[in-house]
Parts: C-alpha cells; sequence; structure tokens
C-alpha cells in the first residue's frame, strides 16, 4: 500500500485529502518511484480547481507533477533505470505521494550534491525557462522583460537569460527587489503605474517578453517589445486575443535530459539560484497548495515526504 494526497470534486485546497491506496500499477516504458519530495507548481491548484475542466470528476485524481526519489521498480522495457538510483523529473501519477509512477523518459540522475527537496523544485521551472526563452530566441545583447520574475519559471529563466549574455527586467513585488538585484535583474513593482515604470525602465523597448504572471499585462508587453511575436505567456489565457503565443508544453516541450545537461552544471556553479521558500509534510499539502495560490513567493513550494532530508 502507499499514501497520496487525492481530491475527489473540483474546488479549493479544502478538497485535498490523504489516503491510503493501492500501489500504483506499473505499465510498460514507467518506473515506480519512492517518492522523496514533490514540487508544487500554480499548475497543480489550476488543474485542482477545475480550470481546465467543465465535467465532474469520473474518479478521485492526485496532484502534483515534479518528484525527486529513488527507483523502487522498473516497469517492461525499461533498461535505463534499475532499482536504488536517485532521480528528479515529471511524474506521470500525483506526486504527492509516497510512491508514484513516471515516464522512463522523463527522469534524469539526480547528482549527489543536488538534494531532493531542491531536485523536486526544479522540472517544470527548468524545462519551461529552456523552452520559453528559446522559443523567444533570447541571447546576448537582447533585453528580455519577465512578469513574476520571482517565481520558480520568472528565477530560472531570468538567470539563465543573463547567462547567455541577455539583460532582464522583471515584474516582482517590492519584497523581492532586493534579493532579484543580487541576481543581476533589474527590478519593477506590480500595481498602478506598471506602464510607467515599465517603460521608464526600458525606455527604448524590449526584445522579449515571458509572461509567467497571468495578471493583463499582454497588451503593456506587446506594446514594449512592437510585436506579438516577441511576446510569450504561459500563464494569461487570453493570449489569442492579443496575438500572443501561449506556451503550455506538450508538442514544444523540451526533453529533460537536454534541460538539465544545461542547468545542471549551472546549478551546481552556483550561477543558477532557485530557492526553496517553504517545505510542507505530505499531510500538509493543502495548506502548500493555499500558499501558492497566494503568490507573491520567491521561489519554490515543495512537499517532504517522510521527512526528504
Amino acid at each position: 500500500m502507499a499514501h497520496a494526497i487525492r481530491y475527489a470534486r473540483y474546488g479549493g485546497p479544502e478538497v485535498l485529502t490523504l489516503e491510503e491506496v493501492d500501489l500504483p500499477r506499473l505499465e510498460p516504458g514507467q518506473v515506480r518511484v519512492r517518492v522523496r519530495a514533490a514540487g508544487v507548481n500554480p499548475i497543480d491548484w489550476k488543474v485542482r480547481s477545475g480550470a481546465f475542466s467543465s465535467a465532474a470528476l469520473q474518479q478521485p485524481a492526485g496532484t502534483g507533477m515534479d518528484l525527486a526519489g529513488t527507483i523502487e521498480a522498473v516497469g517492461p522495457g525499461v533498461e535505463r533505470w534499475s532499482p536504488g538510483q536517485a532521480v528528479f523529473g515529471k511524474a506521470a501519477t500525483g506526486a504527492a505521494a509516497t510512491e508514484a509512477l513516471a515516464e522512463a523518459d522523463r527522469l534524469v540522475a539526480k547528482p549527489d550534491w543536488l538534494s531532493f527537496e531542491s531536485a523536486a523544485a526544479l522540472p517544470i521551472p527548468a524545462e519551461t525557462a529552456v523552452r520559453t526563452l528559446g522559443l523567444l530566441g533570447v541571447g546576448s545583447g537582447h533585453r528580455l522583460l519577465i512578469h513574476a520574475v520571482a517565481g520558480g519559471v520568472g528565477l530560472v529563466a531570468a538567470q539563465l537569460a543573463l547567462v547567455r549574455g541577455a539583460a532582464v527586467i522583471g515584474t516582482a513585488s517590492p519584497a523581492r527587489h532586493g534579493f532579484l538585484r543580487e541576481l543581476g535583474v533589474d527590478p519593477v513593482s506590480y500595481g498602478e503605474g506598471l506602464e510607467e515604470r515599465l517603460r521608464e525602465a526600458a525606455p527604448a523597448g524590449v526584445d522579449a517578453v515571458l509572461d509567467a504572471s497571468g495578471r493583463g499585462v499582454l497588451a503593456v508587453s506587446v506594446e514594449l517589445a512592437g510585436s506579438p511575436e516577441k511576446v510569450i505567456t504561459i500563464a494569461d489565457g487570453s493570449a489569442g486575443e492579443h496575438g500572443v503565443r501561449f506556451s503550455g508544453g506538450g508538442a514544444d516541450g523540451v526533453p529533460l535530459e537536454e534541460v538539465f545537461a544545461e542547468v545542471l552544471p549551472l546549478l551546481e556553479q552556483g550561477r543558477i539560484r532557485l530557492p526553496v521558500e517553504a517545505v510542507y509534510p505530505l499531510e500538509k499539502t493543502a495548506e502548500a497548495h493555499s500558499l501558492s495560490q497566494e503568490g507573491h513567493l520567491s521561489g519554490k513550494i515543495v512537499i517532504s515526504v517522510d521527512g526528504g532530508e
């Protein structure tokens, strides 16, 4: 048996419950992971809220997409992994659990210098950052604007863009500005007067915009960039109204092995940092979702399973 956070209906964090469940059944090409930590991403509570479905749940669902742990069993056709190996990546079933399934090709080996909690914070932010910077063509000499730069995706994207030689402007709450300046980001506050502050920060405009906030900033972003083709959002469903591309992974996703071939060395060197702002035990996943929904974070929220590390 295993334990998993599940919900039987869409709604707020209160619908999440810790339940005893059967061990997830391995399918060909999958591995079963003994979870040590799971990352919390905005997509988790958006799915749980029913934002992407107009129909009621037909059966209880798990939550969480990012995980880190050790391989416990491998399914038919899996040759790359073996029991006992430490890995991190994207789950095929709810990651907020003691046991979860993952496709073998959606995992990477966890190096010894990286903790399970830090590893669980990485997959979605790192893949999204690499993917969107690639789609935007961000490189040396470019000026990039990132909305919600202090969140997980924003932080990785900003630091990766800086490593690639770009200058970065980012919108964030004032409490995060000091940390952002330490990283080399030029921070701009949210709220009334945002457009004027952005124009002051980038009087000549910007070369690209990544919107990770979904807070109605696409119109001004297109103006600053000069074209909707230079703007990508991962959070605003009204993208089409502005001619802006919405990128949610899928067909344009980047394999995690490719993502972390670039990102892991930078993490080890300290050139990219993704702070873990809060850690919750598995039974308090609902509180973790609540904090994520409140926003204004500086880094990631992580679920520690069986104490993590």
